[in-house]
């Protein structure tokens, strides 16, 4: 990894996530160089979100291509052409082929809004409602060429009220995604997390499971 690794984040809409980061790369808490921030659509307001913050943007414009392989293989070689040591899907609405997840494999994270493995895919909070769970939240996971199925690595969670209805419920949700998405970044960038044939790897040790993050849970301590 280089001196001050260089991340990418590819996105498709507001860019809620991106946000987080770039807040806590303001205050001083992630330690990495934004590269690029890459849209396969031009008017996600996430790219206005980078600008802002002095980030080179580009749009690869998924229809132009004739195929998800080949829209794959542009995103990966325009990230390889500006050199990236860790990419981040943050509402990127396209499924990614083994094209692009090998060639990034262990450096690709991703946000998925449930407690994986529960309830992976869409309409992930109508879906908690309806089983009647208990809990509820959001999963920062490593990618894989399985849709929502890499290895877990932090949960944010959030109990599920009586009436909750999937508005109310989905942003509870998204207040965990804006603290654990960043946290897991700070780890891979400070070399704390790694994807090891073991599994996922903090501080040298596989967890058994994902670290659990509430509402009370002090991230700046993880």
């Amino acid at each position: 990894m280089t001196p001050s690794p260089r991340i990418a984040v590819l996105l498709s809409g507001s860019g809620s996530n991106l946000q987080a980061l770039l807040d806590q790369h303001a205050a001083g808490a992630l330690p990495a160089t934004f590269a690029c921030v890459l849209s396969n659509r031009a008017d996600a307001y996430g790219l206005q979100r980078a600008e802002a913050a002095g980030i080179p943007t580009a749009v690869v414009d998924h229809r132009q291509y004739p195929d998800r392989e080949a829209f794959d293989r542009a995103l990966a070689e325009h990230l390889e052409a500006v050199g990236v040591d860790l990419v981040v899907l943050a509402g990127f609405m396209r499924i990614l082929t083994p094209v692009f997840v090998e060639r990034f494999q262990g450096r690709l994270l991703n946000i998925h809004p449930s407690l994986l493995p529960d309830f992976r895919g869409l309409h992930t909070h109508e879906r908690a409602l309806e089983a009647g769970v208990e809990e509820h939240g959001c999963t920062v996971h490593f990618v894989t060429p399985e849709l929502d199925a890499g290895p877990a690595i932090v949960q944010g969670v959030v109990p599920v009220h009586p009436g909750d209805s999937p508005e109310a419920l989905a942003q509870r949700v998204q207040v965990q995604e804006h603290r654990v998405y960043p946290l897991a970044v700070r780890w891979f960038v400070s070399g704390r997390l790694a994807l090891t044939e073991s599994g996922v790897a903090l501080d040298g040790q596989v967890l058994e499971a994902p670290v659990r993050v509430d509402a009370e849970t002090a991230v700046d301590r993880l």
